[in-house]
């Protein structure tokens, strides 16, 4: 099978340098370091340009249904939704009468619905909510302080957080116990990092956020002495989630756009980006199901996590055509202990810099990898440069990658 990861960005880029638009490599668990840039792939994902507005429409047998309608049945029952993202609510407004016709400037985004006829349809896929979730929010809605913060055993999908279940820690991509507790203005000097269980009293609980957002929170102030990175909510001693960053109160923040990925083969691809900041391991699913268009975040560096003073960007592992996101999106799957997770065959980085440039860039994921990525991927769009890998080989670019701008 022969397809492409295609990618649109918006800057000019020096042809034949590989690009490396984290400015660190990161330390993992396990200590290993890596960089984040992008790499290309053999068979059937493509990264095109986007654009930031976004028209989002409900969907019942196919028909399109008003968000009264959608919020009615969920709430009572007779719908169950279907997609990658919790269903929450209060939902965005409705288009006005100048945005009700999706045009060439904007994307619509459609939340499918199932209706409940029969127990044998409460199979379709659906998010559990938390026995104590507060009253429904949703991505848009600031995350509660104070005496209305949630307690710690609460998993924050009303505010847009998406469980990551197959991890076995509640739902959360990483638990971190600093050694010394959590001192605003103090540095981390060691950290346990529990691999099962939820999040507890003097815990960072890192999370993910739907595909096109990324999470918000992480301790500015109070990083790993050691160059770790530590991210997510604070369980206090109250038993309470706290914000670590008070002035984002949004804990999923929609990064700078631009970017797609598609997917043109006939099988699913699990593209799984680094928690980051937090234990650093490609746990942030994103699915590519066949002939789908899927945003892929895009941080600006601009608001984004800083490590040593440096900033940094996303990094994404791409693993073999058929493989799902609870196999892939872990570090190690004993099926496929050396082809997929973190040894995914390559890796696609992607950031936007002080200047307003979109970098992408395509790389061999090693020398942790040595598998080789059963289809091909291609960025392109308004780009600097054609990158292509086909058969394992590079278009413009060395043997190990190329690096394409977004052209302004």
């Amino acid at each position: 099978m022969k397809g492409f990861i295609q990618a649109a960005l918006a800057a000019t880029l020096v042809a034949g340098v590989t690009a490396q638009p984290h400015a660190h490599q990161h330390r993992h668990q396990n200590a290993k370091r890596h960089e984040h840039v992008v790499v290309e792939k053999r068979d059937a994902v493509t990264v095109t340009s986007v654009v930031a507005a976004t028209v989002t429409e409900y969907v019942l047998d196919g028909k399109v249904v008003s968000i009264e309608q959608a919020e009615e049945g969920i709430k009572g029952g007779d719908f169950i939704v279907i997609g990658s993202t919790t269903p929450t609510f209060t939902p965005p407004p409705p288009p006005s009468s100048s945005t009700s016709s999706t045009t060439s400037s904007s994307s619509t985004q459609a939340a499918q619905f199932f209706e409940i006829k029969s127990s044998s349809s409460s199979s379709a896929i659906a998010t559990p909510t938390p026995s104590a979730t507060p009253s429904a929010t949703g991505i848009d809605v600031p995350f509660p302080t104070g005496d209305d913060a949630p307690s710690c055993d609460v998993f924050p999908s009303a505010w847009g957080a998406i469980p990551v279940d197959w991890l076995g820690t509640e739902g959360w991509t990483s638990l971190q116990q600093p050694s010394n507790g959590y001192i605003p203005g103090v540095k981390i000097a060691s950290i346990v990092a529990p691999i099962t269980g939820g999040c507890t009293t003097s815990t960072f609980c890192s999370y993910a956020c739907p595909p096109g957002y990324h999470k918000s929170q992480w301790p500015e102030d109070s990083q790993g002495a050691t160059g770790q990175s530590v991210g997510g909510l604070w369980c206090d001693a109250s038993n309470k989630l706290r914000l670590t960053r008070a002035d984002h109160p949004y804990i999923c923040e929609q990064g700078a756009g631009g970017v797609v990925i598609k997917n043109s083969l006939s099988s699913q691809v699990a593209v799984c980006g680094t928690d980051y900041p937090a234990s650093e391991n490609m746990v942030i699913p994103l699915q590519a199901t066949p002939g789908g268009t899927f945003p892929l975040t895009n941080p600006d560096s601009t608001n984004y996590y800083v490590w040593e003073g440096k900033p940094t960007t996303a990094q994404y592992y791409v693993n073999p055509a058929g493989v799902s996101v609870e196999d892939g999106c872990r570090w190690v799957n004993p099926n496929l202990p050396t082809s997929s997770g973190n040894w995914a065959p390559n890796n696609i980085g992607v950031g936007k810099d002080s200047t307003g440039t979109t970098y992408i860039s395509i790389f061999n994921n090693s020398p942790t990898s040595s598998a080789l990525l059963d289809f091909n991927v291609r960025i392109h769009g308004d780009v600097s440069i054609e990158c292509t890998l086909e058969n394992g080989v590079y278009s413009n670019g060395d043997g190990n990658g190329c690096t394409v701008s977004l052209l302004r």
